[in-house]
């Protein structure tokens, strides 16, 4: 791994925590971070499915340790990022990214969530209780993230990091 990816991980980690610290949205039972699902969306972009995984996961541990996130931020965010990288890998459209993000995150680790906060919260719950705050989170998570790689897109300093974006 280079140093140039690295970099551009620990800046992605850093956004992604930052950011859970400024914006939340009620969601009922719930508070929803949508930055971490922008930060997954354009992750998977940038830098790849796996590499992207392993900034959710950093950035949940964080935010598990500085209280701005639950033992819920592991599933929500890995799931998602791993979905948002392989809809990118094999499709190169950042829109279905976004939709990656929001199928991993919102339908897929909601569901992952009952169980293991029982397991590891002593919460019992039922199957689709998860579900609207992950959707909610996620989608407008995604939605910012779309905006943002579109964006980004068309820098300069993008093309230095990924050439490969302007390939698809």
């Amino acid at each position: 791994m280079s140093i140039r990816k690295l970099t551009i991980m620990a800046l992605l980690v850093a956004f992604a925590v930052a950011g859970s610290t400024f914006i939340s949205i009620p969601t009922g039972i719930a508070r929803a971070y949508p930055v971490q699902h922008a930060i997954n969306v354009i992750g998977a972009i940038i830098l790849g499915p796996v590499s992207t995984v392993v900034v959710a996961f950093v950035t949940a541990i964080i935010r598990i340790l500085t209280g701005t996130g639950s033992l819920l931020a592991i599933p929500g965010s890995i799931i998602g990022a791993l979905c948002a990288g392989l809809a990118y890998k094999y499709s190169g459209k950042i829109w279905f990214t976004g939709l990656g993000e929001v199928i991993g995150t919102g339908l897929l680790a909601s569901l992952v969530a009952v169980p293991y906060a029982k397991v590891l919260m002593g919460t019992s719950v039922a199957a689709l209780f998860f579900m609207p705050a992950f959707l909610i989170s996620s989608t407008i998570g995604a939605i910012l993230g779309i905006l943002v790689a579109s964006s980004l897109r068309k820098t300069v300093l993008v093309r230095y990091f990924n050439p490969t974006l302007f390939i698809k």
